[in-house]
């Protein structure tokens, strides 16, 4: 069963700034084959993290609004969020590997990011 799920962009705050946990987004296409095969390592990123990271897909044919308002220029484009900041981007296909390496640096107890913020 995918723990993935399909991201709306008029549902961004409640998802995504609202979220406790950070929240990785899948910027893809449908015709897009650097985005089908990067499906399976999401998959596997997804089911090791848990419910430490939130992953979520968004459709830029669907929304084609995406690309201006987060300046998403290549696909597949990899975002995370924390409180509704980006705090990592990686556009292309990358492995579960280095996925996990990018997204760790992130997972701060949560107590850290409301100090940092003021």
């Amino acid at each position: 069963m995918s723990t993935i799920q399909d991201l709306d962009l008029g549902e961004f705050e409640a998802r995504v700034t609202a979220s406790p946990v950070p929240v990785l987004i899948d910027f893809w296409a449908p015709w897009c084959a650097p985005c089908k095969a990067m499906a399976p390592v999401l998959e596997t990123v997804s089911e090791h993290f848990g419910e430490r990271v939130l992953v979520l897909k968004l459709d830029v044919e669907a929304h084609p609004d995406a690309h201006e308002r987060f300046g998403v220029r290549g696909i597949p484009a990899l975002i995370l969020f924390r409180r509704g900041d980006e705090v990592m981007r990686h556009v292309g296909a990358t492995s579960k590997l280095r996925l996990n390496a990018m997204i760790e640096p992130h997972l701060g107890d949560g107590v850290e990011a409301v100090h940092e913020r003021g």
